[in-house]
C-alpha cells in the first residue's frame, strides 16, 4: 500500500483550515472554533490545564474561557498530509504574557462528510529553548 504524502492541493486545503482556526482562536470566534472540531464524544483536546474528552466538553470550555490575552505569534508551523483525508498540523507559538516560554500545538485533522475537522488536539507550554 502506498500513501501519497503532502499532495500540494491537500496541504493547501488543510493549511487554509489551520489558518482559519488561528484567526478564530485569537479573535475568540466561538462559532468558527466549534465548527472546526468533530462533533463527537470521541473528540479530545488536551489543553494547558484541562483534559477535554468530547466535543461537548471542548465547546463548554471555549464558552467559559476568558477572551483576554489570546493574541499570539505562530512559529515553525508544519502540516503533513497522508493521502487525501488525513493530516497533522503542528506549530509553536509565543505570547507576550508568557515571556521565555513557547507553546506547542498539535492537531489531527480528518476529512469527514461535513469537511475537514479536528479530531484530536494538544496544547502545552515549555521554557523556550530558543531563548537560552
Amino acid at each position: 500500500m502506498s500513501i501519497e504524502i503532502n499532495l500540494p492541493e491537500i496541504v493547501a486545503e488543510v493549511s487554509a483550515q489551520f489558518d482559519r482556526y488561528e484567526a478564530a482562536l485569537v479573535s475568540n470566534d466561538l462559532e468558527t472554533l466549534n465548527s472546526q472540531f468533530w462533533a463527537s464524544p470521541n473528540t479530545l483536546r488536551y489543553g494547558m490545564g484541562e483534559i477535554l474528552l468530547s466535543y461537548e466538553e471542548i465547546s463548554q470550555f471555549r464558552a467559559a474561557r476568558s477572551p483576554v490575552g489570546l493574541a499570539r505569534t505562530r512559529r515553525n508551523p508544519r502540516i503533513t498530509t497522508f493521502g487525501r483525508d488525513f493530516a497533522v498540523a503542528n506549530t509553536e507559538f509565543l505570547r507576550d504574557s508568557a515571556p521565555g516560554k513557547v507553546g506547542r500545538q498539535s492537531q489531527t485533522w480528518v476529512r469527514l462528510p461535513e469537511g475537514w475537522r479536528i479530531v484530536s488536539a494538544h496544547v502545552s507550554l515549555i521554557n523556550d529553548p530558543a531563548a537560552s
